[in-house]
């Protein structure tokens, strides 16, 4: 009896399952490796955010300078993308390290010695460091393309990240690349937005925890 009882009520689960559309099926090997490859990168992340830092590494300023690539044309105005700076500023002042804002900067520093920095003329680099009376720089660009898609009716965006940590002499301390990529609606600049605030996390755990490491 009990046996019979088990069959009959096996088959009404399955046959509700049926009925609600539920569908039992194990995941793709495509989505099992995608999962895998996310749980390595939050372990990555955690084990380079827990990286030991002393605390006058710190409290050094770092001046966060940003330049962006839309569609290969390079701008360095530092007013014209602020969201893009402060993803990145946001998080570095998470892990407890000490930034300008980009307001900051534009106010202290003149174009010309930003743009310096992107042309990798290090004397005028050098003076607006003086200037902010700060010991790191991180120099960024943001590559952003964005490609619209007649077949599907939608705009392909992507995104590239390349950022370099430097004392104030211009040694390299670090270097953190990411890429990211979607499809988007007619809102292509708040999905490229997204598509930075998705990776900067990575950016981030990689900068500090070099920085952490080798900082004197």
């Amino acid at each position: 009896m009990r046996t019979s009882s088990a069959i009959f009520l096996a088959c009404c689960l399955a046959t509700s399952a049926h009925a609600q559309g539920f569908k039992f099926s194990n995941p793709s090997r495509d989505e099992q490796a995608a999962a895998a490859a996310n749980s390595r990168k939050d372990a990555l992340i955690a084990e380079q955010l827990a990286t030991p830092c002393r605390e006058r590494i710190k409290n050094r300023k770092i001046v966060v300078l940003v330049a962006e690539e839309n569609n290969g044309a390079l701008s360095s105005a530092q007013g014209n993308f602020g969201r893009h700076v402060e993803a990145i500023n946001q998080r570095l002042q998470a892990v407890g390290l000490k930034t300008y804002s980009a307001e900051q900067i534009r106010r202290q520093v003149a174009q010309e010695e930003v743009d310096a920095y992107f042309k990798n003329d290090p004397d005028r680099a050098l003076s607006a460091s003086k200037r902010l009376a700060a010991q790191y720089v991180l120099k960024g660009v943001i590559a952003t393309e964005a490609a619209y898609k007649p077949m599907v009716n939608v705009n392909q965006v992507s995104v590239n990240m390349d950022f370099t940590l430097t004392d104030a002499a211009g040694r390299p301390i670090s270097t953190a690349k990411t890429t990211n990529a979607s499809y988007a609606g007619a809102d292509v600049a708040g999905m490229a937005l997204q598509l930075i605030e998705e990776r900067a996390g990575e950016v981030v755990a990689q900068l500090y925890s070099d920085h952490c490491r080798s900082a004197r």
